[in-house]
């Protein structure tokens, strides 16, 4: 006896037929049009002012650009409708553009640390206040980006990639600022490096939490914020249902939870409310508790377990 059912729930933010980044489109537009503009200026700068902090920022921006290019045509792909061979669409591909945000933040890093050790050892002269001029002005652009996308990161990891990349630009601006501002006032050049070093310190951890989260889903975790021993107690919970098994519960893309199981009922009480009744009652149990867009049911009886493949855990 099976019986499927799928509902969906709206939370805000993004429109119910795309993913979560699909309602910052426009302003991830927005954002890759600033960064490619002040990473040219910052290119010019770095090179005008010998400064490897203002240069080794520039190449942060290169790769938010690459980054915010990705998440754009992420949400592209993403969005596309599904397929009989594809059932989700390529709801995945926004996952993939984060991941490789990742990696791309963790060579710029990487890069970054590498270059101002050379600096150590081969020191040069920065100029202090060309460096502050254009500093200023990645730091302008950076704060308009992140305004942006302060919102969307809350509800895509496609969109906090691109928005951890501005953040960490806009961090290595206010460094580079400082370390100018050292360098103009007592002509310490040391503090060039040591700001390149901060800045690749700076992208790491936000990185690796990112990085984190992105393989959960990939691994199809629990969704965030979902208690599976609380979604199993709250369906055990309801009248008629004996017991639970093969639950499961993961994410396609931000935004998407989805959730499965099958549920042992009572064949009395099965009959004296009926499927849709009983279907009605586990949607609206999990719908009311916890942020889960689809869910399918398997009602079925006492013992039909044991008849099953072994093939789900």
């Amino acid at each position: 006896m099976g019986a499927g059912h799928d509902h969906g729930h709206s939370h805000g933010g993004p429109p119910p037929t795309g993913t979560a980044a699909a309602a910052y489109k426009g302003r991830l537009r927005i954002a890759l049009t600033i960064t490619l503009s002040v990473m040219v200026i910052e290119i010019i700068g770095g090179i005008v002012a010998d400064s490897l902090a203002l240069i080794a920022d520039a190449a942060h921006m290169a790769t938010d650009a690459v980054g915010l290019a990705m998440a754009l045509l992420a949400i592209h792909f993403a969005n596309r409708p599904p397929t009989d061979n594809r059932t989700f669409g390529f709801a995945r591909a926004e996952i993939l553009a984060a991941l490789a945000n990742c990696l791309l933040l963790l060579g710029v890093g990487g890069y970054v640390l590498y270059e101002a050790i050379q600096r150590f050892v081969e020191p040069t002269e920065t100029r202090g206040g060309l460096t502050i001029a254009f500093a200023l002005i990645g730091l302008v652009a950076n704060m308009i980006s992140l305004s942006l996308l302060v919102r969307g990161q809350k509800e895509s990891l496609n969109v906090r990639g691109a928005y951890l990349e501005v953040l960490a630009d806009a961090l290595g601006s206010v460094t580079v600022l400082i370390s100018a501002g050292v360098i103009l006032a007592t002509d310490w050049q040391y503090a060039d490096p040591i700001a390149s070093i901060l800045i690749g310190l700076m992208i790491v951890p936000r990185t690796v939490k990112l990085l984190r989260e992105t393989l959960d889903v990939l691994l199809e975790s629990a969704p965030k914020g979902v208690d599976m021993v609380e979604v199993r107690a709250h369906i055990l919970a309801l009248p008629g249902v004996e017991d639970v098994h093969d639950l499961h519960a993961w994410t396609i893309t931000s935004g998407m939870p989805v959730l499965s199981a099958h549920v042992v009922v009572d064949q009395l009480a099965l009959d004296a409310v009926g499927h849709e009744k009983m279907l009605h009652d586990l949607q609206g149990c999990l719908g009311s508790h916890f942020d889960v867009e689809h869910c399918t049911f398997q009602l079925e009886p006492a013992g039909h377990a044991a008849h099953e493949a072994k093939l789900c855990l």
